[in-house]
């Protein structure tokens, strides 16, 4: 009967350290690295620094993402043929900046149109087993920030 009543004391516990590191199941998570900070899509929505969301409507759009077809005319390339990754990737001193893919925005979250046409704030070219189209954008945007280059070009 004490086994029972330490183990029912112990899941709890488990579950907790679960949720407290915000892991269900370990594996790898998309990331970049960008002047020293990782960024990296969140496991968990709330964890994020940072939400973004898409929409198929460029009217509602606040940054425009452009897939490329061409690795070199990206501004962003993801390029592996690996199936795993390796350890220690995107690791630094500092905790990573978190990213979340949200469906309900909030009205200061950069709302992304993803597309094959131009025009386009960032292009992106992605031939990856590890990373998705939508991972590639969600990321470059989380870490850039919206409209980066129109913001650059009128100072």
């Amino acid at each position: 009967m004490l086994r029972l009543k330490t183990l029912a004391s112990a899941v709890p516990l488990a579950i907790a350290a679960l949720f407290a590191r915000g892991e269900f199941l370990a594996g790898p998570r998309a990331c970049i690295e960008i002047a020293g900070t990782s960024v990296q899509i969140a496991a968990l929505s709330w964890q994020a620094h940072r939400h973004v969301s898409f929409t198929n409507d460029p009217s509602r759009a606040t940054v425009r993402v452009q897939i490329s077809d061409n690795a070199e005319a990206a501004d962003f390339t993801v390029i592996d043929d690996i199936d795993t990754t390796e350890a220690g990737v995107c690791e630094s001193n500092a905790p990573p900046r978190l990213v979340a893919i949200s469906r309900n925005p909030a009205g200061s979250d950069p709302v992304i149109y993803l597309s094959r046409d131009g025009p386009a704030d960032y292009r992106i070219f992605v031939s990856s087993n590890s990373f998705s189209l939508l991972d590639a954008a969600a990321l470059i945007v989380g870490a850039r920030g919206e409209r980066h280059r129109v913001e650059a070009a009128s100072l």
